[in-house]
């Protein structure tokens, strides 16, 4: 028998003043004229455009001015040395300006959402509890970022959202560790590489490089190499081999909802793609919230990993090995038999299941679940980390079938052997109501994470991959309904 599912009445629709000012890049020769535009305006009209600028556009930022002078710093190499030690303060903040453009982080989509327990409880009553809901939010272009929100669930699992902040900040980057050039050397010599591009690789790096440092050369190196895909599908190899992991702060002045982690080096350019939080417990009992996430640069996608022990603090890293590939990787929320567990799907139709020593490092992958029900023939996958209950580890399951049709089924699995899939739902638990059928991609509810509350199991979703809503199924239910399937399903 199915479980009840309850819709709740909550629907998070993009907001489009969420904007972030970023770097206007005209290439230099179009950068050139403008700033020699710029610099033939009388003293008296820079002070006024500016002002004008700056009165339009300071209610929107909590300091546009320090915006302005980062962008400048980014063109100053265009002006004359004389010019640009004698430019005036006014003029610099001007030519700053004319290179800054708004982005609208959510103009197309707020979609994918996951949920975690709020490191910060306070507040809170009897049935009570506080979560951060993350988003994957997608703007001109089809880039995608990660944006948060706090929440409260009450005692009968509605959600009541804290209002948005009007300050949205990328926070600081800085850049985690240099990679070593003889180790790098060793990586690239099993590469496809030609040897004369290799060799001008490695004649160009110093013994320890940043990623950033790398990235550079490869403008260059890479110029012989003929078509834009085949130059591409090198470049991401390479990048690959290399530590692309960084790091992102925020002020702690600054509210969750004005934070967004936008993306930062090449393989992640096109989009930071369905954060799966979790809460992952060490084994000497200390939490540290972890995502995956799919890194996509246009072409090729890339699993990374984010950790944070307060949602200030992030740090970002790729995963490698020959199974740290494709999408939908889910990481358990412990490790199982002293190892560290992963589902993923590395051929896009069946999940599996990976353990590994290394929580950066996944070689090999073995098969989990593949399609069994009409509703999932097309692919299925898992719709955020699974949660561990008395009767097993809990995997909410995406499925595809008809008409592309996204819906979400739920699984049970042995807790000391999560590779003993112990039973199924054979209908979906849930599947895109009328309402539900337009937007972004007709046809869709999608979830990157879930969690208990109040004996329930609350479930974020994306309608269409355009907006977000909420539902809730009684978790024994939910539970006695797919254990009551048993290992029917496998014969199915």
């Amino acid at each position: 028998m199915k479980p009840p599912v309850k819709r709740i009445s909550v629907r998070l629709n993009p907001d489009v003043r969420k904007v972030i000012p970023r770097f206007f890049n005209t290439g230099d020769e179009r950068a050139r004229a403008l700033i020699n535009r710029i610099m033939l305006l009388p003293d008296k009209q820079v002070s006024e455009l500016l002002l004008q600028v700056l009165t339009e556009f300071r209610k929107r930022y909590n300091n546009i001015r320090v915006v302005f002078e980062k962008h400048f710093e980014l063109v100053k190499h265009l002006l004359p040395d004389k010019e640009r030690l004698t430019l005036p303060n006014d003029k610099k903040l001007l030519i700053g300006s004319y290179f800054t453009m708004e982005y609208s982080l959510e103009h197309a989509a707020l979609f994918n959402p996951s949920i975690v327990e709020d490191p910060d409880q306070s507040g809170t009553a009897a049935g009570e509890k506080n979560v951060i809901v993350s988003f994957r939010a997608t703007g001109e272009g089809h880039i995608s970022s990660l944006v948060f929100k706090r929440a409260k669930l009450d005692k009968n699992s509605n959600i009541h959202f804290e209002p948005s902040g009007k300050y949205m900040s990328q926070g600081r980057i800085t850049q985690q560790k240099r990679n070593n050039k003889k180790a790098f050397e060793e990586l690239l010599s099993h590469s496809i590489l030609p040897a004369e591009i290799r060799a001008g690789i490695l004649s160009q790096l110093p013994d320890t490089f940043s990623y950033k440092e790398i990235e550079s050369i490869l403008k260059t190196a890479l110029q012989q190499v003929q078509t834009g895909m085949a130059k591409n599908k090198i470049k991401y190899e390479i990048l690959s081999m290399v530590n692309t992991g960084y790091e992102v702060h925020f002020l702690p002045e600054s509210l969750l909802s004005e934070r967004v982690i936008f993306p930062v080096t090449f393989t992640e350019k096109n989009g930071i793609e369905d954060a799966r939080f979790m809460k992952f417990t060490a084994e000497d009992g200390s939490g540290t919230y972890m995502a995956t996430y799919t890194a996509y640069d246009g072409s090729f996608i890339l699993p990374h990993l984010i950790e944070t022990k307060d949602f200030l603090h992030f740090k970002m890293s790729p995963l490698h090995g020959k199974a740290a590939i494709n999408k939908n990787l889910a990481l358990f929320p412990r490790k199982i038999n002293g190892q560290y567990a992963m589902i993923s799907r590395i051929d896009g139709v069946n999940n599996y299941i990976m353990f590994s020593d290394d929580l950066y490092l996944w070689e090999t992958a073995t098969l989990l679940q593949q399609p069994v029900y009409p509703w999932e023939f097309v692919q299925i996958g898992n719709a955020g980390s699974p949660i561990e209950t008395e009767r097993g580890w809990l995997v909410i399951t995406h499925g595809v079938g008809p008409m592309r049709k996204y819906c979400l089924g739920a699984s049970l699995f042995d807790l000391n052997d999560p590779s003993k899939e112990l039973g199924r739902l054979k209908e979906p638990l849930l599947m895109p109501d009328e309402d539900e059928w337009h937007g972004y991609v007709p046809n869709v509810v999608y979830s990157c994470g879930t969690i208990i509350h109040q004996e329930n199991l609350f479930i974020p979703y994306a309608v269409s991959d355009y907006a977000t809503s909420f539902a809730a199924v009684p978790l024994n239910a939910l539970l006695d309904a797919i254990s009551n399937t048993g290992s029917s399903f496998l014969e199915s």
